[in-house]
């Protein structure tokens, strides 16, 4: 049974279900599980035999807003006052490549449940009993902390090949020692299959796990089944476990990003590789390259944030293992000087200006940015040398 949980109260929730019909609808996947283990629940996906065209209709009818998000593989969105919801007609495979799949609506729920990735996935809630339904042993499963594919593991993986990573993810967050031979057997024997995905696909499942809690563990049983030289080989384990304890010692959030550096060398141009690689925005792979910039601990941690950026100096100081306290409750200041005020000076606008400018910015910094009487007189000083 479905234990209480916050999510389930929610009044427009139970206007959903009713406007869709009552014993049409079943609550499925990541709410379910993470219900069961006791875990707050983000996202709410409901699953219907009914098609989507109808499906549309019933909640307009009731005036409910709903969006086609992806109406030719079954799913519309409903958009409600706590949150979407995502409505998805049972479906089968009709053919996949590993990539994408063809599907056909279908009536039957273990057929639905049979085209998904893992047991502890496939695992569907009735919303007004909370009776679970499990046609693959998810419940077994999750009990044990076990991740295991839908019948063939190799199968399910030739069907979308980003289940390799999603499998790797899943261990991450649910899984347990030892884990499922079938799947890292599979995992392995498939690896080179992650070729032919997009790198975006990879890239952003790739950042979904460096995210978790503690993700040390599985990448490095990734690196050892041989998947991890197929999308990351320039990857570092031992830099990735060590960053990993420096975040915790210091009570630093976990940072994908970050992380994704410590895999990494040092060397920014081959960050900045990576980060096209796996599709990153451009202002990751911005701080990416930062990262890459790292050496020897940074003498003045709050020159650093200054010139670099907060997130950026948190970066290089937790990968080098140099402490964060001195940016913890600091703002970066705003340099108090301006152009124009040496020009009053008599300094002649032009590359001078923005000589003198960097000459006192410098001084400034060094002498842990005091207040503006500080830099007028560090100004003067510097006129006086050039003078």
């Amino acid at each position: 049974m479905l234990p209480p949980a916050p999510w389930r109260e929610r009044n427009d929730l139970a206007a959903l279900i009713a406007a869709l019909g009552p014993g049409q609808v079943r609550y499925v996947g990541g709410a379910v599980r993470d219900t069961l283990l006791g875990l707050p629940v983000k996202d709410i996906d409901l699953a219907i035999p009914l098609e989507p065209k109808e499906v549309m209709r019933r909640l307009k009818a009731h005036a409910i807003t709903v969006i086609p998000t992806g109406i030719d593989h079954g799913t519309v969105t409903a958009v409600l006052k706590q949150g979407p919801v995502e409505i998805t007609t049972l479906r089968h495979d009709v053919s996949t490549d590993g990539r994408r799949a063809t599907v056909a609506f279908a009536s039957d729920w273990q057929e639905d449940a049979a085209r998904r990735d893992f047991t502890i996935n496939a695992l569907y809630a009735d919303p007004d009993s909370g009776a679970v339904s499990d046609y693959f042993g998810g419940l077994d499963d999750l009990a044990a902390r076990r991740v295991r594919f839908i019948g063939d593991a190799r199968q399910r993986i030739r069907e979308d090949h980003l289940r390799i990573l999603r499998y790797f993810r899943f261990q991450a967050r649910f899984g347990s020692q030892p884990a499922d031979a079938e799947a890292e057997s599979a995992v392995s024997e498939l690896a080179a299959t992650l070729k032919g995905l997009s790198r975006e696909r990879v890239g952003m499942e790739m950042m979904n796990l460096l995210g978790l809690p503690d993700p040390a563990a599985t990448i490095a049983r990734m690196a050892e089944l041989g998947v991890l030289a197929v999308i990351l080989p320039e990857a570092d384990v031992a830099a990735l476990t060590a960053l990993i304890g420096e975040e915790r010692r210091q009570g630093a959030a976990p940072e994908a990003l970050r992380r994704l550096a410590a895999l990494l060398p040092p060397d920014a141009a081959l960050a900045e590789a990576v980060a096209s690689r796996f599709r990153l925005s451009g202002a990751q792979k911005k701080r990416l390259a930062l990262a890459a910039g790292r050496n020897a601990a940074p003498a003045d941690p709050r020159a650093l944030a200054y010139r670099l950026g907060h997130e950026p100096a948190l970066d290089r100081l937790l990968l080098t293992g140099a402490s964060t306290a001195p940016l913890r409750d600091w703002d970066i200041p705003i340099f108090p000087l301006k152009g124009g005020e040496i020009v009053a000076r008599g300094v002649k606008a032009g590359p001078e200006v923005a000589r003198v400018l960097r000459t006192v910015e410098d001084r400034w910094i060094a002498a842990g940015f005091p207040g503006a009487e500080a830099v007028a007189r560090l100004l003067t000083a510097a006129l006086a040398e050039q003078a």
